[in-house]
């Protein structure tokens, strides 16, 4: 079976190990054949299993080999994308590739598609300036026509004004009759645009000090501009004058004001045979648009189906010669070599894809891998699927793992969800957050072909199993907590029961119900919380209680895993001895404090019941556990009430002196043991061993010691003893703070918790209600207006605002308080050179 390079499914049994650490990668140099260069690096992208390092990183980009193919490429990229603007500029719907995405083409291909490219560029370019062309003529005609149209009213407009200046102005009486007559007066004619009408109607009163007549006349429909196809709004003129000299004038500030001057004859007849001939042409000329138009776009539509191909073509033959650039020429220019990183489970794929690409351009040299040692870290990768992609995005996000460290992701599926839940336990809230995540899962193939560029909708996608997660695990403690939208679902029946009538429970409302009078440990509520709590006073008090210490308990837990995990590294990177001066005091340390609170709350609620009929063990006696916490810490003693005793159980006091005890000689234990282990195997190692032997090298023993020991002196070889010491104190006095304030943190769950469930129910009470509480026809409508707002703000509030916090506070607890029990995050990605990558992060650019 062939394993894919980056999002395969199915592991073999050889990388079952990758589910807990990344995966074993091997640093290869691969030799290849100059005519066979090309075709196995396509070969190799379409797997995506290699990660090429640089070779030429001395090299200017401009002085590599295929310089000038890269070149190549980026002048058909040029050419696609002109096409692609025109294909839009008219609309034409370029449709999606639906069968397998081709692959990068051969050097035959190319010369092909270069020559393909360069005949429709020059064929669009040339389809594009005849319309350019057609299209100014058509403007041309068309402002011809309005002014030959516009332009009879303002000969009758100007012959009115001339005799009314000409009864104004004495010095221009005698020449009245001639005045009269248009032979004595010029005009021209033509069309500007709108929005310099003002300006230029200023400046024509400027240069003829107020001797000429403009009238004008706004276009009521827009005129296309040739080039871009945009509105243009414009106005006809006409500027009536005397003499030729301000003709001239005018003519020049119509040029500078961008104004199309066109011809108009004087006379009515023959402005009317001017205009019958204009509308002809018009015809004619609407006739070839409209052919020409119809050409383009057979032109373009078919140009369409080939462009997405062609994109991706010219793309994988960009990155197939950028990666060349990355491979060294040996000295008898035979061979190209180049080194990467590879996933030692994708060897055979790699080798596979070399001896495809030899074999597709017939060359008899075959290209060969050969694995070398390095002291290099490599990359880390882990394979993931559409499921696990996500929760590996969460841990990648705070840092890449280092090389083979254990990978928390795996546990995060299940720990990640499940505190989810803890804070946003409700199952109304949870049946919406799981049908939001179900319908994106179920429909993931066509959301995912829309490739949207909303970043919100992307994020929300990309998690879409883990909010279907969450809201499950939401659902689980919203029904443990019996919470339904602050309700809650009398299922089983409640299992409280009192022995009091109800007129006596009525007329009393100081009465406080003695739960030891009942059956209730004999008819204990099947699953969850007893509705009854819903009715109770304090319900409250009762919560908050029961929430806490839920949360200290899950968090001692988490912590305990978090540290248990540490051990995984240690073994798995021959570190062994830091299982006994790290690890060891470490768990001793947590469990003998914090394990041992979280046993007494368990304790307490066992031993302290409603139906204990002798007086140390009745509830008002219960201890407090935080307190008892306390003065365990600080060798204190508290006073029991009357009749009670201060400890559970006989020798619990002289106990936890010695757990304290134990646990501050675990941080002297922490301090010191590592520091003092490295400096000691460091003056051994420096001593000459002979052993009776003197042919035997002095280094003999090193080789034959503990393999733990060598690991922990070669890690600290470069680093000064008293560096070492002060980074241990570090490290020892963060853990042993960390512990308590790690603790306390997990109250967040708590916290959440209890905010989520009041502002639900004060939700319910002040905006439900109302409409639920009418009792005439008006409350039927009023409840639909009531149901609309407290939906909104259901979704808005508590689903989403709520949501978002409650995912922040779940991502905090697995970062800090569970990963850096364990988790150092020091390591670089995998980047592997792979098609499917480059085309997907194209498409997101785009």
């Amino acid at each position: 079976m062939r394993i894919s390079g980056i999002d395969t499914t199915l592991l073999n049994t050889k990388n079952m190990g990758a589910m807990f650490r990344s995966e074993e990668m091997a640093l290869c140099q691969i030799f290849i054949q100059p005519e066979a260069a090309y075709t196995s690096v396509s070969e190799l992208g379409e797997t995506g299993a290699v990660q090429f390092r640089d070779l030429n990183s001395e090299v200017n980009a401009f002085q590599r080999k295929f310089v000038s193919e890269v070149r190549r490429c980026d002048e058909m990229e040029r050419k696609l994308r002109y096409v692609e603007v025109e294909v839009k500029k008219d609309k034409v719907k370029i449709p999606d590739i639906k069968e397998e995405t081709p692959r990068a083409p051969n050097p035959r291909e190319i010369i092909d598609l270069e020559a393909h490219l360069e005949k429709t560029e020059s064929e669009i370019m040339e389809l594009s300036q005849n319309a350019v062309n057609l299209k100014s003529n058509f403007l041309e005609l068309t402002e011809l026509k309005h002014v030959l149209e516009r332009t009879q009213s303002f000969f009758f407009e100007q012959e009115g004004a001339i005799n009314l200046e000409s009864t104004r102005n004495n010095l221009i009486i005698d020449d009245l009759a001639n005045a009269q007559t248009r032979g004595r007066l010029g005009f021209v004619a033509g069309v500007i645009q709108r929005e310099k009408v003002p300006g230029f109607e200023r400046m024509l009163w400027r240069i003829s000090r107020g001797n000429v007549f403009l009238r004008q006349v706004e276009l009521d429909k827009p005129l296309e501009d040739p080039s871009t196809g945009g509105k243009i709004y414009k106005t006809v003129f006409a500027a009536f004058f005397q003499g030729e000299q301000l003709k001239t004038r005018i003519k020049k500030v119509c040029a500078g004001y961008h104004a199309s001057l066109y011809p108009c004859p004087s006379a009515a007849d023959e402005r009317e045979e001017m205009l019958k001939g204009v509308r002809i042409r018009l015809e004619d000329l609407n006739m070839v648009l409209n052919q020409t138009q119809d050409h383009r776009s057979r032109v373009l539509s078919t140009v369409a189906k080939e462009l997405p191909r062609w994109r991706i073509m010219v793309k994988k033959m960009k990155a197939i010669y950028h990666t060349l650039n990355l491979f060294n020429m040996d000295v008898t220019k035979k061979c190209l070599i180049g080194e990467c990183w590879v996933p030692v489970l994708d060897l055979p794929v790699v080798q596979k894809a070399l001896s495809d690409g030899s074999a597709a351009v017939g060359s008899t040299i075959p290209s060969f891998l050969n694995v070398i040692e390095t002291n290099e870290a490599p990359p880390t990768f882990n394979r993931t699927n559409k499921f696990t992609r996500g929760f590996q995005n969460l841990i990648d996000a705070y840092g890449i793992a280092s090389y083979r460290e254990a990978n928390p992701a795996l546990y995060t599926i299940i720990t990640f969800p499940f505190l989810f839940g803890i804070m946003f336990g409700d199952l109304g809230h949870g049946i919406i957050m799981a049908l939001f995540g179900f319908w994106m899962v179920s429909k993931e193939k066509k959301l995912g072909a829309k490739k949207s560029t909303n970043e919100i909708w992307n994020i929300f996608f990309g998690g879409r199993y883990i909010i279907l997660l969450m809201g499950l695990f939401s659902m689980y403690t919203g029904f443990i907590y019996n919470d339904l939208f602050s309700k809650s679902m009398n299922i089983f029946g409640s299992s409280w029961t009192n022995n009091y009538n109800t007129s006596t429970i009525m007329t009393n409302k100081d009465l406080t119900l003695n739960p030891g009078s009942t059956d209730l440990i004999e008819n204990i509520y099947p699953v969850g919380l007893d509705p009854v709590w819903q009715l109770a006073s304090n319900k409250i008090i009762f919560l908050n209680s029961y929430k806490m210490k839920l949360s200290i308990i899950f968090g001692v837990v988490h912590m305990i895993f978090g540290v248990c995990m540490s051990v995984i590294n240690y073994n798995f990177f021959n570190k062994r001895i830091s299982v006994l001066l790290e690890f060891l005091p470490q768990i001793i340390f947590l469990v003998l404090l914090f394990a041992y609170m979280v046993f007494m709350m368990f304790m307490k609620w066992i031993q302290y019941t409603a139906k204990t009929d002798f007086q140390p063990h009745t509830p008002g006696c219960a201890p407090s556990v935080l307190i008892m916490f306390i003065n365990m810490m600080l060798f204190k003693k508290s006073d029991p009430l009357h009749g009670c005793e201060e400890f559970m159980y006989s020798f619990q006091g002289s106990l936890q002196r010695t757990f304290v005890f134990i646990a501050l000689i675990c941080i002297p234990w922490m301090l010191l043991g590592k520091p003092f282990y490295i400096m000691f195997s460091r003056k051994n190692e420096a001593k000459p061993h002979h052993n009776g032997n003197i042919n035997q090298p002095a280094d003999s023993t090193i080789h034959s010691s503990t393999e733990d020991k060598s690991t922990v002196s070669n890690e600290h070889d470069v680093e000064p003893i008293s560096e070492i010491f002060i980074h241990q104190a570090i490290h020892t006095i963060e853990y042993v703070l960390s512990t308590v304030s790690h603790t306390a943190s997990y109250l967040r769950l708590w916290a959440l918790s209890l905010a989520h469930a009041q502002l639900s129910e004060v939700l319910w009470n002040m905006v439900l209600s109302m409409g639920l509480k009418q009792d005439s026809y008006k409350g039927a409508i009023m409840l639909y207006f009531v149901f609309g707002a407290w939906s909104l703000f259901t979704l808005a509030i508590l689903v989403m605002m709520e949501g978002l916090s409650a995912f922040l506070h779940t991502l905090r607890l697995h970062w800090v308080e569970f990963m850096s029990k364990f988790y150092e995050g020091l390591g670089y990605a995998f980047q592997p050179f792979s098609f499917k990558l480059i085309l997907e992060a194209d498409d997101d650019i785009d």
